[in-house]
């Protein structure tokens, strides 16, 4: 593979070789696209097969013209196991593959390819291994975040009066992508889809989603519900903008509220305490601190503040408050309730407590974090407060 990456990967794939021997496995057989990026430093259509000890070995349909050690073009899996044996690799008793995101298919194809005594499914490890950055990955996180507050800070200048949310979207993501954003928004999750993020005006933001996002939002049509659903802009509406800032491969999440004139009381105050519940978050979160009990922090503040019954949504309440970022938008942890995840240094974190004020919309904030020793790092940085339009 190319020598310009090589001493990242060869850090990726010194970790993902510790999560192998640690669950007792021989090798990992990746050929979901997240990992591969991950592995290999690019989408490539074939595989990548990385034994518990020595280099990768790189299986390739798509592109031609790759080059490097270990690099061997296939038309079929099967020609991996012949390819292996023919190199003197024995093939694995034990082998990980990524069970929760191919198909039922292809699981029995490629056990009967490597015939192994067992097969463990790493979809989960994988996910563990990618939670934890490289100063590589949380630099690119904070290039991702510097672009993407570049283009948030513009968005007061793209209103114009009688626009509809779709209208309004169109003119972000434009400005987006003329930012250098990339259009792809990933997602973990086999029924999680969305594009490029979502902008949700008025009461539409309690519309409930079938997407296991935060917030809803009817969407344009049935087959995407998510998001913007042309509802015209109108005074006393809040505008939440949440568009995934993915400009390199790596996604920073960042959310920041507008109105269209003046809100309510109980809306400007709702907001205060999302700020207040990522200033104490963002203290808490350290290493070896607990995911489900941070999230309890949120809902004690919110609860304090009268706000439980539109804390995360009214109609439909997420039950999470944050979760990793890096290659997909939802990365592990995630800080919910009942899990004992502990937090570790370089993880990269989105912090989004969100409310929903009745006959007003969404008010809140969202920012990317990296965990340091003494907290949370933030490095999204674009104007926290309402702002009017």
């Amino acid at each position: 593979m190319e020598q310009s990456n090589f001493l990242e990967l060869a850090l990726r794939w010194k970790k993902i070789q510790a999560a192998i021997v640690a669950n007792a496995a021989d090798a990992c057989l990746i050929s979901t696209n997240v990992n591969i990026l991950y592995a290999a430093g690019r989408i490539l259509n074939g595989f990548v097969y990385i034994p518990a000890q020595g280099k990768p070995w790189f299986f390739i349909r798509r592109p031609v013209g790759v080059e490097g050690e270990n690099v061997h073009y296939i038309r079929k899996p099967e020609q991996i196991s012949e390819i292996l044996q023919a190199n003197g690799i024995a093939l694995p008793e034990v082998l990980m593959m990524e069970g929760d995101e191919i198909s039922y298919g292809e699981w029995l194809r490629y056990e009967a390819i490597f015939a192994p005594k067992k097969t463990i499914n790493c979809t989960t490890i994988l996910r563990v291994v990618r939670s934890v950055k490289t100063d590589f990955e949380l630099a690119q996180l904070k290039e991702s975040a510097r672009l993407q507050t570049a283009s948030y800070k513009e968005i007061p200048s793209l209103y114009k009066q009688g626009m509809t949310d779709h209208e309004f979207t169109v003119e972000i993501e434009r400005s987006m992508r003329l930012h250098g954003c990339l259009g792809m928004f990933r997602i973990f999750g086999s029924s999680m889809e969305a594009f490029m993020g979502s902008v949700l005006a008025g009461e539409n933001a309690d519309s409930p989603s079938a997407y296991d996002f935060a917030l809803g939002g009817l969407g344009l049509h049935p087959s995407l519900p998510i998001g913007h659903n042309d509802t015209q802009l109108e005074k006393g509406m809040s505008v939440m903008v949440d568009m995934g800032g993915n400009f390199n491969g790596y996604m920073s999440d960042q959310t920041r509220t507008f109105s269209i004139g003046k809100l309510t009381d109980k809306a400007y105050k709702a907001h205060q305490v999302s700020i207040e519940i990522q200033q104490r978050l963002s203290e808490l979160t350290v290493p070896g601190a607990v995911c489900e009990e941070l999230y309890q922090q949120s809902l004690d503040i919110a609860a304090k503040n009268g706000l439980s019954d539109c804390f995360m949504g009214m109609s439909q309440q997420a039950k999470f408050v944050g979760h990793g970022v890096g290659l997909v938008v939802n990365e592990l942890p995630v800080l919910c309730d009942r899990n004992k995840t502990l937090i570790e240094p370089n993880m990269a974190i989105a912090l989004e407590p969100k409310f929903i004020i009745k006959g007003v919309g969404a008010v809140g904030t969202e920012n990317t974090y990296i965990v340091r020793q003494n907290g949370l790092e933030k490095i999204t940085s674009a104007p926290e407060e309402i702002i009017e339009l």
